[in-house]
């Protein structure tokens, strides 16, 4: 079966009633016919009948073992980390989300857990950093903002040599373009609110596992921490995920004309998409992703001042200035000054986010508006 046709055919139709979509199982709780003796359903933080649904789609788009919605991608994020114990340490993507950089460094460092962020673009820089210690090496391919690309079944392999999981962050690819279970990985996270949910109207994460053992894990955490996503928020997500595939393949098709034209522009630095030729990754990215590079991309200027990069995107008029991204409407940020701005100004340096690096999230808009857009609000 092909994929654009796996993703329609994975949302079910309701065995009690034919309905076509999934329904919105509101309630919080399920009536018992004895003590213990039910259909399945107890109570809804333990599992909901929408949920799990989303769940079971999650799983079979990612080709994993099982499925689990939270209430954030951060909440999804906790969730795995709750695997470690005291003494135990991660191997992280230096250029690493600015929220997960906040949850590793200023949450779990103070419970005893190490964070080890290295570039891990060079393979002998997770080979020296691996040790008996090292419980999760955690990616990010690409990473937010300046996708990079990690070679994932190698690094899967360097990880499961020295008994550590792999996980990997797989929000900007999503599972169009990568499944990072098939290369190796055992835990996939996404922020759903992203291209899962695909309209900016939603909050969701998910973490999808590879085996059972895993997935007992992830479920006994989701039940005791409660951070599960709620059933109009699910039901949201699914109808988000048939059209997926349709709006990423546009998304990812405007984001590399874009980045072409970014490319020659005099006042443009550098420019990060794994879809150009010239992107130190790019072989790998096109072995990896299924030759769709994804719908984001980060660029500086050379005059990289945080105050010229303000006037950029405050220039924008279809690129809306917001956080977040992977909705219908474009979106441009400032990282060092939004999504980023948890992260020590010299730590985002040494991770190679400039003073004045732009990120852009295209959405579905004609791509010549967009072209136009992003020049007039440079040239300004």
């Amino acid at each position: 079966m092909r994929s654009l046709t796996k993703i329609i055919q994975s949302v079910p139709t309701d065995p009690l009633t034919g309905s076509i979509a999934v329904p919105v199982y509101q309630t919080s709780t399920f009536v018992q016919s004895a003590p213990g003796v039910n259909k399945g359903y107890d109570y809804a933080r333990t599992n909901n009948p929408t949920r799990a649904v989303l769940e079971n789609i999650l799983a079979e788009l990612e080709e994993g073992h099982s499925g689990f919605a939270f209430a954030t991608g951060l909440a999804a994020i906790d969730a795995v980390l709750k695997l470690l114990s005291y003494g135990d340490e991660i191997v992280a993507v230096d250029d690493i989300y600015g929220g997960a950089y906040r949850l590793l460094t200023h949450v779990y460092q103070k419970f005893g857990i190490k964070i080890n962020y290295v570039d891990t673009r060079n393979i002998e820089n997770v080979k020296k950093t691996i040790n008996n210690n090292t419980k999760l090496v955690w990616l990010e391919s690409p990473t937010n903002p300046t996708l990079k690309i990690s070679d994932i079944k190698t690094i899967s392999e360097l990880a499961h040599q020295s008994g550590a999981l792999m996980v990997v962050d797989n929000t900007f690819a999503t599972p169009v373009a990568q499944r990072p279970l098939s290369l190796g990985a055992d835990i996939v996270v996404h922020s759903g609110t992203k291209y899962l949910g695909g309209h900016s109207d939603l909050l969701a994460g998910f973490v999808v596992t590879q085996n059972e053992e895993l997935s007992e894990k992830i479920k006994f955490i989701q039940n005791a921490s409660g951070g599960v996503l709620a059933p109009w928020d699910c039901f949201l997500v699914i109808r988000g995920i048939e059209t997926l595939e349709i709006r990423y393949k546009q998304q990812c098709q405007t984001a590399l004309q874009v980045a072409q034209v970014l490319e020659k522009h005099p006042l443009v630095d550098k420019v990060h998409y794994p879809g150009l030729k010239t992107h130190v990754n790019h072989e790998i990215a096109s072995r990896q992703q299924n030759a769709w590079f994804g719908a984001m991309i980060s660029f500086s200027l050379k005059e990289d001042t945080t105050e010229n990069a303000e006037k950029v995107v405050c220039q924008t008029k279809l690129f809306k200035l917001a956080e977040s991204l992977g909705g219908v409407k474009s979106l441009v940020s400032l990282p060092a000054k939004m999504t980023h701005v948890s992260v020590p100004r010299e730590k985002r340096l040494q991770s190679g986010i400039q003073d004045s690096l732009i990120r852009l999230s295209c959405g579905i808009e004609d791509v010549q508006d967009l072209i136009e857009d992003i020049l007039q609000a440079i040239n300004s």
